[in-house]
């Protein structure tokens, strides 16, 4: 029997408890099925809900989780599981220390004693606040890469990556990815042929490598450096257009080397890496809503030559641009087009 314990806090999303239980539960279910196993055999996972003081959370939704008793740092596991906050500003999370410390100082005894510690979406966070990843590699939610990189400078952070595993810690990305995840448990301690069963017993896509197609850029700036919001205005509206480094620091009434340092403390990028993050994800919400082609699409974007379009954006999201469309756009899901825009299909 493998004992799993899975730790939460106030403001987690219920669905990254329910839906690691709900593998767990059907793992089990083939595993006694596979092994003979008679009613009332005990099953080969099982699970206990842990809080921080042993009471009942409430959910980002309003929804209440029972729990079964305290986190502690005493009892035995072979993986704990890290549930992530459902919070725009995850550093508001450790805002109280001295409450969080005993979850740190229990994390650390865990995989010192050798449990797995497995965490989704802002619970890198924590492994991360505990001192766990440092040295290490790492992923978190997308949206959360730069906060991550900026809080923790020693993690090798690989936000493209659905999951990372190094030495027994386990990260992954948004709150879906706790299925991944927890089905990756499944395959560590029972084994690929029940981890294989289970997966297509629930539909879990366990061919995702990257979140890089899902992710989209933040146009709110993130800064308050107002000569670069200026500039990344200009790339905005100047999107189809050719660009020269030159013209828009000419533009910004400033020298190409301050324009440059400038952008890049207050972005993490060069102008040029910006804009082509910029254009990417102009392409990929036409791909989706406007019923272009791949080509009027490169055009769109600045691109007059497919072939350099292709490759970029490849890079960029882990897709070419025809299956990009073939798996987001609204319209093949059913969504009917904008006035006046018709069909074209794509190349």
């Amino acid at each position: 029997m493998r004992h799993i314990r899975i730790w939460v806090y106030d403001g987690i999303l219920a669905s990254g408890v329910a839906g690691s239980i709900d593998v767990f539960t059907a793992a089990n279910a083939i595993w006694a099925e596979n092994n003979g196993k008679h009613r009332g055999a005990p099953p080969f996972f099982e699970w206990r809900i842990e809080s921080l003081d042993g009471r009942p959370v409430h959910t980002a939704s309003g929804q209440v989780v029972n729990v079964d008793g305290p986190i502690s740092a005493r009892t035995t596991a072979d993986a704990v599981i890290v549930t992530g906050p459902f919070i725009a500003n995850i550093e508001r999370f450790f805002d109280k220390p001295d409450v969080l410390r005993p979850l740190f100082a229990a994390l650390r005894r865990q995989h010192e004693r050798g449990a797995w510690l497995a965490s989704y979406c802002t619970g890198s966070f924590i492994l991360a606040e505990a001192g766990l990843l440092d040295g290490g590699v790492a992923t978190t939610h997308w949206a959360k890469a730069k906060a991550f990189a900026r809080r923790y400078p020693e993690v090798d952070l690989r936000v493209s990556e659905i999951l990372t595993e190094q030495n027994h810690i386990l990260c992954s990305g948004a709150v879906t990815t706790s299925l991944n995840l927890a089905l990756r448990l499944v395959e560590q301690f029972a084994g690929d042929g029940i981890a294989a069963a289970t997966g297509r017993m629930m539909l879990i896509d366990a061919n995702r490598v990257s979140q890089a197609s899902y992710a989209t850029m933040q146009y709110e700036p993130q800064h308050s450096d107002a000569l670069v919001a200026r500039a990344q205005r200009w790339m905005e509206k100047s999107l189809q257009q050719g660009f020269s480094l030159g013209e828009l620091a000419g533009h910004l009434a400033v020298s190409e080397r301050t324009l440059n340092r400038r952008f890049k403390q207050a972005t993490g990028e060069a102008p040029l890496q910006y804009l082509q993050s910029l254009r990417v994800d102009v392409a990929k919400r036409l791909l989706e809503t406007r019923g272009l082609n791949v080509e009027a699409v490169s055009a769109r974007v600045g691109y007059g030559d497919l072939s350099t379009f292709r490759r970029l954006f490849k890079r960029e999201t882990g897709l070419s641009p025809r299956d990009y469309q073939r798996r987001f756009s609204r319209r093949r899901q059913g969504h009917s087009a904008a006035p006046g825009q018709a069909a074209r299909s794509s190349h």
